[in-house]
């Protein structure tokens, strides 16, 4: 007889609906942000929504099911349309990271507030909410591309490094790779960067 594991249910009831709206406004974000700085790419691209179905990647979805790790299509963003090219790319690239870390700080703040049984089902759905958030900020923010934080180190960088800062985003897929495949004894080089910041936010948070 078919049983569902406990962790599968876990992953459908709590996990993926977290990572579908965490997702989704860090996209949006994204869009946002471009457009308020005077780029209407993802705007006339359909992007600027908070429509989930709008942000999915057939592939990513995929991988997030049967592996754990996906990810979600990026919004189209044409840097060259900021009046300041750099600037306007780091904060717009910052932008999801920043609305992944409020999502988690306001999530923590209503578990505080409202003093709930962690053991509940809304207290697990809030702990799953929070932790998906900081994962996804922390991640995001590593500074190798094609990750939001490449492009945000760029903006500070001087003018004769950017070039060849710049020239790294050719090994996008190859980096990703390498960041996400479990080469340590521990995992993957992204889990050991990530493991040692989800405490101290979640602490913070007040979840642990």
């Amino acid at each position: 007889m078919f049983e569902i594991s406990s962790e599968t249910i876990y992953w459908i009831l709590f996990a993926i609906p977290s990572i579908l709206i965490a997702s989704t406004i860090h996209e949006y974000s994204h869009g946002f942000a471009a457009y308020k700085l005077g780029d209407p790419t993802a705007k006339a691209a359909g992007r600027l929504t908070l429509n989930p179905l709008t942000h999915i990647d057939p592939i990513g979805a995929i991988c997030m099911i049967l592996f754990r790790f996906g990810w979600s299509k990026p919004v189209p963003i044409n840097e060259y349309n900021f009046q300041n090219r750099e600037v306007g790319t780091a904060i717009t690239a910052f932008a999801g990271p920043l609305s992944n870390i409020i999502m988690a700080s306001l999530t923590g703040l209503l578990n505080f507030l409202l003093n709930i049984d962690p053991t509940s089902i809304l207290g697990t759905f809030l702990f799953t909410f929070a932790l998906i958030n900081v994962v996804l900020a922390a991640f995001n923010l590593l500074p190798i591309p094609p990750l939001d934080g490449h492009k945000i180190v760029r903006a500070f960088l001087p003018r004769t490094l950017r070039y060849y800062w710049e020239k790294l985003e050719k090994f996008s897929i190859v980096l990703i790779i390498i960041l996400i495949l479990p080469i340590l004894p521990t995992g993957s080089i992204a889990s050991f960067l990530i493991s040692s910041i989800i405490p101290k936010a979640l602490a913070l948070l007040g979840f642990i």
